[in-house]
């Protein structure tokens, strides 16, 4: 995806190209800044134009990306990733718990975008790692990757947008009183430390939606819809209601049987960025999570 190519049609004649590749195409003014300043091209019936040129009936308008840079820390890794999906745009992935998403100041190495980089040198893929949806080190499951950046602008997009459709699982202990709820209390970051969130008045508002699906002796499997994206919000949540996530030791959470917390995404839906496609993805519950299920039951 180098190259895009469209064909204008009547609706459209008049638009500046601005207007047409940002409104109607949805590339980000960052890209067509990257385009004008880093090696890429705008051309408009193979004549090389501005973004202030007016479109007419017809036209065939083309924009060659330059070539994406990748950072120095990002080395390739060759080690295996499960694939869902890939076409020539996206990846979904099924993200082993343990695993950070992206190399940072505790785990510059062994993270899921090392062993992505080192897929896509192997398949001469020649982008860098977007991520879309991003999931915690300890959490398992569905993630959606952007293969280069005019699909990670749109997707991004969407996000904003609420588009992304993500469902989770999680084992949480106890059993809830309301069966079906939505959690609507601020988190912030708490005072004395740097990784933990809490319930806070003066935090940002996050709403998490759940639905109880099963119920054991000390623990509830519940499944969770998150109307907004904040840092650990679903660990967070049920913590404060009293009922933390097994394994999360963060938040409070039993961990003599599971040592991470109890936390898939088990669904993934969304529109396909180019080919409009309504995709939908969903896995079982991660295998470690289903083992601590059974290990409890029967104590």
């Amino acid at each position: 995806m180098e190259v895009l190519k469209w064909k204008i049609d009547k609706s459209h004649e008049g638009l500046l190209l601005r207007e047409y590749l940002m409104r109607v195409k949805g590339i980000s003014r960052a890209i067509l800044t990257s385009v004008k300043f880093d090696g890429g091209k705008l051309l408009v019936n193979d004549e090389s134009v501005t973004v202030r040129y007016q479109l007419v009936e017809n036209d065939v308008v083309e924009v060659v990306f330059p070539p994406e840079s990748r950072s120095d820390w990002l080395k390739p890794e060759n080690k295996p990733i499960d694939i869902v999906y890939e076409d020539e745009d996206v990846l979904v992935i099924n993200k082993p718990p343990n695993l950070a998403t992206i190399p940072g100041l505790h785990h510059p190495e062994n993270t899921l975008s090392n062993r992505i980089i080192h897929y896509y040198n192997t398949k001469q893929i020649p982008y860098t790692v977007h991520v879309v949806t991003r999931l915690d080190r300890d959490t398992s499951g569905l993630l959606l990757i952007a293969k280069h950046r005019y699909s990670h602008s749109i997707l991004f997009q969407y996000q904003q947008d609420g588009k992304i459709n993500r469902r989770y699982q999680a084992i949480v202990s106890g059993k809830l009183d309301k069966k079906a709820s939505i959690l609507d209390y601020p988190i912030d970051r708490a005072p004395d430390s740097i990784i933990k969130r809490e319930v806070s008045q003066v935090g940002k508002r996050a709403i998490t939606h759940y639905q109880v699906k099963q119920e054991y002796e000390d623990e509830s499997l519940v499944e969770v819809k998150l109307e907004t994206g904040r840092t650990h919000q679903i660990r967070v949540h049920f913590s404060y209601l009293g009922h933390p996530l097994i394994g999360d030791s963060l938040y409070g959470g039993d961990t003599s049987i599971l040592k991470r917390q109890a936390l898939h995404c088990h669904k993934l839906a969304f529109e396909h960025p180019i080919t409009k496609e309504k995709l939908a993805f969903e896995i079982p519950l991660a295998e470690d999570i289903n083992v601590s299920i059974k290990k409890s039951s029967s104590s």
